[in-house]
């Protein structure tokens, strides 16, 4: 009877330690997010200081000494560097990202205006991802070392390795210039634009808010606009999730139980689908995180390219105008969403696979 209690005793603190693993990973992960953009943040404020101050890049040679003295001193850019990185930080934890000196706007008003078409392309891109990448991951481990597995190979290549911006001119010049099949640049048509901008509570992404009108018209006008830019920067992706999927299916059949599975008769085709492809796709979520990064920096070259009007589109006018306070603030809030997605795809791959946690 003792060593039954004492069996017991040593027991309990075992599984509490087990059961505390998920939450001490969730909380370390969350508090990783500070030091994270604490670095980025960091990072950009003084990379942007390496030109000089930003009033004097963006409306230096428009003003005459005085005048540019006056604005320096005005937004506080003649003290130390450090004393300003300080206070920029005490303003970042306040929500506060400044306000931009060529049109003297909000950063925060800029990222609800035009985040949601960025959120928009990236939602279209990682759709175009999954449904190119999964499948023919699937398609190359199935059909391993034969043609079709090289030729996807080599695609797969082809699709992280090809420029985002050249993958977008090539689009444009096939099936818009030559097929004329989609549409050169925009959002949307200027009529459909005008009417979804009448819409009570409108969200900012185009299709939601076509879905609730119910209109096909407006909803395949959109679906037209966003073809090409989802496809460009979608590909981008794609590729990593074909090797990844390939990479995975291909070791997971090397398993025993799969093994054991084949020798009593299973077919190839449900091994696949049953027993390997789940597993495989544990690394696509885990590594969701960064190829959100990946796919916010390509926005700014697809959106620049299509001229869709979200937040890599702005990002480029402002360095083209050199209103780096703009850019710094930018820049900042797309640190902040990546870290704070990050830690969410981080979560939800120690919930569907426990070994991510120790």
């Amino acid at each position: 009877m003792t060593i039954v209690d004492d069996r017991t005793v040593e027991a309990a603190p075992a599984a509490k330690v087990k059961g505390s693993g998920l939450g001490r990973y969730v909380l370390v992960r969350f508090f990783l997010i500070i030091p994270t953009v604490f670095i980025l943040v960091s990072l950009v404020f003084f990379l942007m200081r390496v030109a000089g101050d930003p009033i004097t890049a963006s409306v230096g040679g428009r003003l005459t000494e005085a005048q540019l003295a006056e604005r320096l001193a005005a937004a506080g850019y003649d003290r130390p560097i450090l004393v300003q990185y300080l206070e920029y930080l005490g303003q970042i934890f306040t929500g506060d990202f400044g306000r931009t000196i060529t049109d003297n706007r909000e950063i925060s008003d800029i990222l609800l205006t035009y985040g949601a078409a960025t959120l928009e392309l990236v939602i279209f891109a990682l759709i175009v991802a999954f449904a190119v990448g999964v499948p023919f991951g699937r398609l190359a481990a199935y059909l391993r070392d034969r043609w079709p597995d090289a030729v996807l190979r080599v695609f797969a290549i082809l699709c992280y390795a090809t420029p985002v911006f050249f993958a977008g001119l090539l689009l444009k010049l096939v099936f818009s210039v030559w097929l004329g099949w989609f549409p050169l640049s925009g959002r949307a048509s200027p009529d459909v634009q005008l009417v979804l901008g009448r819409i009570s509570g409108s969200t900012g992404i185009n299709i939601i808010d076509a879905l609730r009108t119910g209109r096909w018209d407006l909803i395949s006008d959109i679906l037209e606009h966003a073809a090409l830019p989802a496809i460009a920067l979608g590909l981008l992706t794609a590729g990593v999730f074909l090797r990844l999927v390939r990479t995975n299916l291909i070791g997971t059949l090397g398993r025993d139980y799969v093994t054991a599975a084949r020798s009593r008769g299973v077919s190839e085709r449900r091994l696949l689908r049953k027993h390997a492809y789940k597993p495989a796709l544990i690394p696509i979520i885990t590594v969701m995180g960064m190829q959100i990064a990946l796919l916010l920096s390509g926005a700014v070259l697809t959106e620049t390219t299509f001229e869709w009007r979200g937040l890599g589109f702005q990002l480029a006018q402002y360095l083209g105008s050199r209103d780096f306070v703009a850019v710094q603030g930018i820049v900042a809030l797309l640190a902040v969403i990546v870290a704070v997605t990050n830690f969410l795809v981080d979560v939800l791959a120690a919930l569907i696979d426990p070994r991510v946690r120790y």
